[in-house]
């Protein structure tokens, strides 16, 4: 008996076996194309083509080839997603007794999606299973649901594995590439929020994870849906983004970590950003420090602007605070920003001038010195203009003598009754700077250094580096050279000439590494010329004159 029972189950194995494995070619899989296709076109609210189908019982799934996800007509008519295969986990007992196909999970192999942004803002994954529904919602919806929203529509897991997202602007515009692209979902449906996790590597070996839970979606604007997850950022390089004009100068590299709560209408976030060979000018240089931001930000996704409540800004010890808000809804993201600091150590700060285009003399660092900023941050990201007052005090500059460097001005022996060292000590040195696509550009520049005298003039620094200074020094009241000057200015006019502490105009060119030094001749000459009504002193004749102030004795 025992026997006849083995043999009966061993048959019936055997006939379930021989089933399984014929059942493929007892149902022609084919025919349920258009189901597949009506019940994904209708989900998604886009047009969705499918290629052969086949089954795959043993594993209780169905492959599909060539599947294609239509795109937004107003965006472009390119797919919108392309895919190889994808695989559907399928319900075998209503396939094989009812031929139904019950759907419990998506998973698509290395698929090609285009994220695509107009000028407007908007993105083309926002219209994502929107309907038009030309009658009004009936009484048994849910408020705030639209009778056209898909609520039946329900997926245990979607999986997308190893794909390619492009991201850029509607047209022709410059489109970046982010590989090995995966998300996880589970659960996934219109009516109620659903975990899910997002992985990619982007332009330039960066990485980027966001994690959370997501939804209910939005049927009229995907890009609406409420989210509560945690967002990890390692290594994205700014200039391989795509959202930045590489010509704009603004580059480096930036590690970010923060929460993003949304209630669909505005996104609330908090976090740490860490920037690093961070550049803001065109002629800039890569920052040598890293800079810190502890951030709160609020965004509305309407009006695809945002408030920065919170920007505390750490460059080693030196503190400063940025707020203000942020425009996103054009093709670049606009900034209008204040960014202030007082008593910041310089020698911290020193690090991160060459981001603005500012960078001290070669050999030269600030070994002291206190530095207070009140600047404004303008404008597109790629076309910044920062401005407002600067004021360094107390400060020494090591491996750098001023003094000496003035060249020709140092002739006049006990200039600013000074001796000689290898560095120079700054009392005071403030402006107003002006950072923009042009350059670096300093107006009302005065400085006071004790081995000198004080120092005034305009400094323009161009986006190639090259330095465009006219300057005056005004010679410490004590000193031979103060007393030079004036007997040889009372010979060149025929009168009394500028009291002791009058001023030597001079030109700085070169590059901020190397800066070339020289009295300026010309604008001396005018001066003189101006200054002296009834004589009969020309240009030329003040000028020549007072080139021999410079000009070195000879030996007997």
């Amino acid at each position: 008996m025992k026997k006849k029972v083995l043999i009966a189950l061993a048959v019936a194995v055997g006939l379930v076996i021989v089933l399984l494995i014929a059942l493929p070619f007892l149902i022609d899989a084919n025919q349920f194309k258009p189901t597949i296709e009506s019940n994904l076109s209708s989900a998604l609210g886009r047009q969705v083509e499918i290629g052969n189908i086949q089954l795959a019982i043993l594993s209780g799934a169905i492959r599909v080839a060539d599947v294609s996800i239509a795109d937004d007509p107003a965006f472009s008519r390119s797919p919108f997603l392309k895919a190889k295969e994808l695989t559907a986990g399928v319900a075998l007992i209503p396939l094989i007794f009812s031929k139904k196909i019950e759907v419990s999970s998506f998973t698509v192999t290395d698929p090609q999606v285009s994220l695509l942004r107009s000028p407007s803002g908007t993105w083309n994954f926002s219209s994502l299973g929107r309907k038009e529904s030309k009658s009004s919602p009936k009484s048994s919806d849910p408020p705030g649901q639209p009778a056209s929203a898909p609520a039946d529509f329900t997926v245990a897991k979607l999986k997308i594995s190893n794909g390619t997202m492009i991201v850029g602007p509607v047209g022709g515009g410059k489109k970046q590439t982010y590989q090995e692209v995966n998300l996880e979902a589970s659960n996934l449906t219109y009516t109620s929020p659903f975990p899910f996790s997002f992985t990619a590597k982007t332009p330039g070996n960066g990485t980027v994870a966001v994690e959370g839970k997501a939804g209910p979606i939005d049927p009229q604007d995907a890009s609406l849906t409420p989210l509560d997850a945690t967002l990890n950022v390692k290594h994205l390089d700014l200039a391989s983004t795509g959202f930045v004009d590489p010509s704009s100068g603004l580059a480096g590299i930036v590690d970010f970590r923060g929460d993003l709560a949304s209630d669909g209408r505005r996104i609330k976030s908090k976090g740490t950003v860490q920037a690093e060979k961070i550049k803001l000018a065109a002629g800039g240089s890569p920052s040598t420090v890293p800079l810190n931001v502890d951030y709160n930000t609020a965004y509305d996704l309407k009006r695809q602007a945002g408030d920065l409540t919170q920007g505390d800004l750490h460059i080693g010890k030196a503190q400063a605070r940025l707020t203000g808000n942020y425009d996103t809804s054009r093709a670049t993201t606009t900034l209008r920003m204040k960014l202030a600091g007082q008593a910041m150590p310089a020698p911290d700060v020193q690090g991160a001038l060459p981001a603005l285009g500012i960078t001290l003399p070669s050999g030269a660092s600030l070994q002291s010195g206190a530095l207070d900023v009140n600047l404004s941050i303008d404008g597109p990201v790629d076309k910044l203009v920062i401005a407002g007052p600067v004021n360094l005090s107390n400060a020494k500059l090591v491996g750098f003598n001023l003094k000496s460097k003035l060249g020709a001005l140092s002739s006049f022996t006990g200039l600013g009754g000074g001796g000689g060292g290898a560095d120079t000590d700054i009392q005071t040195l403030s402006g107003n700077l002006r950072v923009d696509p042009a350059g670096t550009h300093v107006d009302n520049l005065n400085a006071v250094a004790p081995s000198i005298g004080t120092i005034t003039g305009n400094a323009n620094i161009s986006s190639t580096g090259q330095l465009n200074c006219k300057m005056a020094a005004k010679l410490a009241a004590s000193g031979s050279a103060a007393g030079a000057l004036t007997s040889a200015l009372s010979s060149l006019t025929g009168r009394a000439a500028a009291a002791p502490g009058g001023s030597i105009p001079f030109t700085i060119t070169g590059t901020t590494s190397n800066p070339v030094f020289a009295p300026d001749i010309a604008g001396m000459a005018g001066g003189l010329v101006k200054g002296a009504p009834g004589t009969s002193t020309s240009p030329a004749d003040a000028a020549s004159g007072i080139l021999g102030l410079f000009q070195k004795k000879k030996s007997p």
